[in-house]
């Protein structure tokens, strides 16, 4: 049986935890480095009481001679330093980063949305981005795999079906996402600490977050340069972990409401992790948490031709960790549902 040596840099944040307990029960996957800056030293255990009984390595700070003894990175770091893993790779290596320093097509694009400079442009055509969904096997062809943010997976996972088909109309297509404040990271306590983070809900980047620019671009590729308007406002709500997106979008003439909801079906039905539920289902985040799951309700509102997409994931899983280990089963020939069922 192949199997993988791992290194995990930024493991002890909320999407690397996450990360950890995935890998550690795939049966392909060996961890051999467990990577960080202010919590080297310790185990991996101190960040999550579950893993106690685990028998991982300590963590230790990231060193490129690492590179020589692993076959997979995955990086789950602040943006700009998986750029400098990534000038160092070797060619047994497969990058799989969960930040974004490769979802954007253009340093130009990364300079314009992150405000800062591209540290390894040369890599970003050596790279894919990559909801697997509609990857597919294309990912192996490349050592560079970028996944997507967790809100725009909650957003392209039900839209890009439509789009493919030229259902919807593209003017005004509004995104409107509610996640759980681990989604900001660990440091999301020290930074509301006073602002009543348990006990309210904040809408915060409207019009201008940075998932605007992942979330267009690849609608695009679908669009044939048509005119696209799409609305996306996230917001930061009470609870640890989920999305929640409401999309609201409007169908073009003689496209019904049951058609819409076929082509869901006929895009996902092979699709292990993409449920598509009965039409007009309130679903909510707690269908989907601790799962690499996205749930996906189509609803019809009062007005003809208008529609509510629902769609509902965990933000550490799904939007992040195990799309991770999904895309990289993908890479390796590993059955998808590895680690992750």
């Amino acid at each position: 049986m192949l199997k993988l040596n791992v290194l995990i840099a930024g493991s002890t944040g909320y999407i690397g935890i996450e990360l950890v307990k995935i890998l550690y029960k795939h049966k392909n996957i060996i961890i051999k480095y467990l990577c960080g800056n202010t919590s080297v030293g310790k185990n991996i255990s101190f960040y999550d009481k579950s893993l106690n009984s685990k028998k991982l390595p300590k963590i230790v700070k990231f060193k490129k001679s690492y590179l020589k003894d692993v076959d997979v990175v995955f990086t789950a770091l602040p943006n700009g330093e998986a750029q400098d893993i990534s000038n160092n790779l070797l060619p047994k290596n497969v990058l799989i980063d969960i930040a974004a320093d490769f979802r954007l097509s253009s340093s130009k694009s990364y300079l314009n949305w992150y405000k800062q400079k591209h540290r390894a442009p040369n890599n970003i055509k050596k790279s894919i981005y990559s909801l697997p969904e509609f990857t597919g096997k294309i990912i192996k062809n490349f050592e560079i795999i970028s996944c997507p943010g967790c809100y725009p997976t909650s957003i392209l996972l039900p839209l890009v079906p439509l789009i493919k088909k030229n259902m919807i109309k593209l003017e005004n297509i509004i995104a409107d996402s509610k996640s759980g404040y681990s989604g900001a990271g660990r440091n999301v306590h020290k930074i509301y600490a006073k602002k009543n983070l348990y006990d309210s809900l904040k809408a915060y980047g409207v019009g201008f977050h940075r998932h605007n620019s992942e979330i267009e671009q690849e609608i695009k590729k679908y669009t044939k340069n048509k005119k696209l308007n799409i609305t996306f406002t996230p917001h930061l709500s009470p609870m640890f972990k989920g999305i929640l997106s409401t999309i609201y979008i409007e169908s073009k003439k003689g496209v019904s409401f049951n058609k819409l909801n076929s082509a869901f079906k006929t895009s996902f039905k092979k699709k292990q992790f993409v449920k598509v539920k009965k039409i007009n289902s309130y679903i909510s985040t707690n269908d989907v948490i601790n799962t690499n799951e996205c749930h996906i309700s189509l609803c019809k509102t009062r007005y003809k031709n208008k529609y509510i997409i629902l769609s509902a994931i965990d933000n550490l899983i799904k939007g992040g960790s195990g799309q991770a280990v999904q895309n990289m089963n993908i890479k390796f020939n590993f059955p998808e549902s590895r680690g992750l069922i």
